[in-house]
């Protein structure tokens, strides 16, 4: 398959870029990594009029640890980055579980952070873990910025708060808390392929072994990453034990409306859902107990 016509500019700038795109608004795509945009448009889900290359904005790229309380991730960053940063992946132990099962290393080498989560694909593992982060999405126009949570970001099915005259420019990720865990699981058919079901959780204790704070969510279950955090809230005050697991993960399975598809039923998808928040939360717990 081959792309529709289209126009190329390769911007000069970020201030060139997003002139670009308040010109043209919706009939033009940005261009990063293109993991996800260039097989759209072979196929032709997607045509775009305009693409608006921006890989040569380098400012866009890149960790910055200035403030100790999160870590700004420039949009432009590739996986591969991520992956191979020990102080990102230590900040940010999410990640360390997650990277790996983005597609293959050739993918990882090219794709974005910023483009996975402007695609905003609903199986993908990096919307869910902004979301159980409760990452900051710093959104570039024209006219100024703004920022939005991940928990309003993430919209409908690949349909996201950015505006057709707007870019995501950065997103902030807040730094592990002491005493905390954190955990990525998800069920695929073959590594690398979308996933199934997928749950990742964030789990603080106090001095006492007791839950402070609890955060969840699931990719590939929804048209948009599921926040299932209110379905661990009873956990909070508690030692999470084995039995209160069992009944937050019976919670997120009837919290859920998975679609179903070609390689899963919905009661499949439902079911997976339920293990592997019990999976998660388990070794998160263990993860914060043994402060790793």
């Amino acid at each position: 398959m081959k792309p529709a016509p289209f126009k190329y500019v390769a911007a000069s700038s970020l201030e060139h870029a997003l002139l670009l795109k308040a010109e043209h608004g919706d009939e033009a795509r940005f261009l990063a990594g293109g993991q996800s945009l260039i097989p759209t448009m072979n196929f032709r889900l997607a045509r775009p009029s305009v693409l608006i290359d921006i890989n040569g904005l380098t400012d866009l790229a890149g960790i910055d640890r200035s403030e100790a309380a999160e870590i700004r991730v420039g949009a432009l960053t590739r996986y591969c980055d991520l992956e191979r940063n020990y102080d990102f992946l230590k900040s940010c132990p999410l990640f360390g579980d997650a990277l790996p099962h983005i597609a293959h290393p050739q993918i990882r080498n090219r794709g974005t952070i910023g483009g996975n989560l402007s695609h905003a694909d609903p199986a993908s593992e990096l919307p869910a873990l902004a979301v159980a982060m409760e990452a900051r999405m710093r959104i570039k126009s024209s006219a100024g910025e703004r920022e939005s949570l991940a928990s309003e970001f993430f919209q409908g099915l690949l349909t996201t708060d950015i505006g057709s005259d707007e870019m995501l420019v950065e997103i902030a990720y807040p730094t592990s808390k002491p005493r905390s865990g954190a955990c990525f699981r998800e069920v695929a058919r073959r590594r690398g392929d979308f996933a199934l079901a997928g749950v990742a959780a964030v789990v603080t204790l106090d001095q006492q072994q007791r839950c402070t704070a609890v955060r969840l969510a699931l990719c590939g279950v929804g048209e948009t990453p599921v926040d299932a955090s209110e379905a661990a809230a009873s956990l909070i005050g508690t030692d999470c034990s084995d039995e209160a697991i069992d009944a937050v993960a019976v919670e997120v399975q009837g919290a859920i409306e998975p679609c179903g598809n070609v390689h899963a039923t919905a009661d499949y998808q439902r079911h997976i859902a339920g293990v592997l928040a019990k999976r998660t939360l388990t070794t998160a717990l263990q993860r914060a107990s043994h402060g790793v």
